[in-house]
């Protein structure tokens, strides 16, 4: 059962890892991206190149999260434009057209082009025992890496200037820009940290389990059911709503197998919106 528990916390960051990218990209831009799974499969094929190619497997992985941020700015720069260019309704349509069509597009180019490639990272050291329970190394270090960057995540946007102003324009962009900031360039600067954290995502997927080229569209669609359960706004709620999806992920995959893991999933995400419509850490009115 612990076993089983901690599995479901390391999934529920992961998926977390992968959803706070959309909730900033969507809470600072407007636009929701189905093209956020993608942005992971690139940085972890990107790493299993590397890897092939003899890399240290640390320098390996921060060119993948760093080559996910590239490719994040290249569309924030150019496919992106005419929607930020929209408002409200306008943006939200003309956005998630864009992003699906680039899904399609990257999911075509990489089954061709690397359709035998994927990124396993294996540990020295398997597994170890804490207090007579077997914890695999994979999950541990996977965990580890998604709390830091959580943590540097909240300080980022506590604590600095910068953060406070990426906080104000999701509040008000219009506010935001009276006062002088420039919505553009901070858009600029959180669709690449985003990507750079589904990046990131896409090599703690590697470490835990594998990362395939195909899994770009199951990862957007994991990301966006956690990102809608703890608010398309809210990081805290996105963070929590991913630990608790993860855990039922666990627990209903391996007592009643992988085919109604789904199911469950989803029917535990439409109770949790039902109940909280605005998202898990919403305020009540």
């Amino acid at each position: 059962m612990v076993a089983i528990l901690i599995d479901g916390i390391v999934q529920g960051l992961q998926l977390s890892l992968m959803a706070v990218g959309i909730t900033l990209i969507y809470g600072l831009g407007g636009v929701l991206n189905l093209a956020h799974g993608q942005f992971a499969v690139v940085g972890g094929i990107a790493a299993a190149l590397c890897l092939e190619a003899g890399a240290n497997p640390l320098v390996a992985c921060a060119i993948g999260i760093l080559g996910a941020g590239v490719f994040g700015l290249l569309v924030d720069r150019t496919l992106l434009l005419p929607a930020y260019r929209s408002a409200g309704e306008d943006r939200l349509l003309l956005g998630l057209l864009i992003t699906l069509g680039l899904s399609f597009v990257v999911n075509g180019y990489l089954d061709y082009r690397y359709a035998n490639i994927s990124l396993t990272i294996k540990l020295a050291t398997p597994s170890f025992e804490v207090a007579g329970i077997t914890v695999r190394s994979a999950s541990a270090v996977a965990a580890c890496i998604a709390m830091v960057a959580f943590a540097l995540l909240f300080a980022f946007l506590k604590a600095t200037l910068l953060g406070k102003v990426i906080r104000s324009i999701i509040q008000n962009e219009v506010g935001a820009g009276l006062c002088g900031i420039n919505p553009g360039r901070i858009r600029t600067l959180i669709v690449t940290l985003s990507a750079m954290m589904a990046g990131l995502g896409g090599v703690v997927q590697g470490l835990f389990s594998s990362l395939g080229t195909e899994m770009g569209n199951e990862l957007t669609s994991f990301a966006l059911i956690v990102a809608v359960v703890g608010g398309v706004r809210s990081i805290n709620g996105t963070l929590a709503a991913g630990v608790l999806l993860g855990i039922v992920n666990a627990f209903a995959s391996y007592y009643v197998g992988a085919y109604l893991t789904l199911i469950i999933l989803l029917a535990t995400a439409a109770f949790t919106i039902l109940l909280r419509p605005a998202g898990l850490f919403a305020s009540r009115t």
